[in-house]
C-alpha cells in the first residue's frame, strides 16, 4: 500500500478577545443611594404606578419633583383624575424613572397621600404646587398660575419614599 502523505500540524495560537462570548455581557450594577437620588433629581418625567381595584397596575407618565432631603416625590394632578382616586383607596405607589441611557433606571416606592384640592389662590396646596415649578418672574403670571390651580382643582400627590432602588448596565462604547 502506498504511504499517505502527512499534513504538517498547524500550530494553534491562543486568541484573546475583549468581547465576552454571546450572552455573557456585563451584569447590571446596583446604583448607590446618591446615584439614585441624583438620577431622580436630574429627570422631570417618570411613570407613576398605582393599583387598580382589580389589583392590576395602572401606569401613567407624569411630571414630578423630587425632594431628596425629605425623600418625597411630588406629582400634580387634578382631583377628579384616576390616579388620586386610586391612591386614596390603595396608597401603594411607585415611580419609575429612566436614566440618561436605556440601561439605567431608578424606582421610588412608598405610600402616597393626596392633598385636598387647591381652594383659594395662595393656600397651602396652591403654594406647594407653585414650589414644584421653576417660579415666575412676573407677579401677574404667578397670580394667574395660582388662580388656575384652583380652577383646575389641582391636588398634590406625595409619595413618601420607603424604598429606592435601580441599576445601570455599564456597556463600553464601541467605535
Amino acid at each position: 500500500m502506498p504511504a499517505h502523505p502527512t499534513t504538517p500540524a498547524t500550530p494553534t495560537t491562543p486568541t484573546t478577545t475583549t468581547e465576552p462570548p454571546p450572552g455573557a455581557g456585563p451584569a447590571p450594577r446596583v446604583l448607590t443611594g446618591e446615584e439614585l437620588s441624583r438620577l431622580l433629581a436630574n429627570q422631570q418625567f417618570g411613570v407613576l404606578a398605582s393599583v387598580r381595584s382589580t389589583g392590576h397596575p395602572h401606569l401613567t407618565t407624569v411630571l414630578y419633583s423630587w425632594d431628596a432631603e425629605d425623600r418625597v416625590v411630588r406629582v400634580s394632578s387634578t382631583a377628579d383624575r384616576l390616579k388620586p382616586r386610586q391612591l386614596r383607596t390603595d396608597p401603594h405607589a411607585a415611580l419609575h424613572v429612566q436614566g440618561p441611557d436605556p440601561f439605567s433606571f431608578a424606582v421610588a416606592e412608598g405610600e402616597a397621600e393626596v392633598s385636598a384640592a387647591a381652594a383659594v389662590p395662595g393656600d397651602a396646596v396652591s403654594l406647594e404646587l407653585l414650589s414644584m415649578t421653576p417660579g415666575f418672574e412676573d407677579q401677574d403670571a404667578e397670580a394667574a398660575f395660582l388662580a388656575q390651580v384652583v380652577a383646575d382643582r389641582r391636588v398634590v400627590i406625595r409619595i413618601r419614599v420607603s424604598r429606592l432602588y435601580g441599576t445601570a448596565l455599564d456597556i463600553p462604547a464601541t467605535g
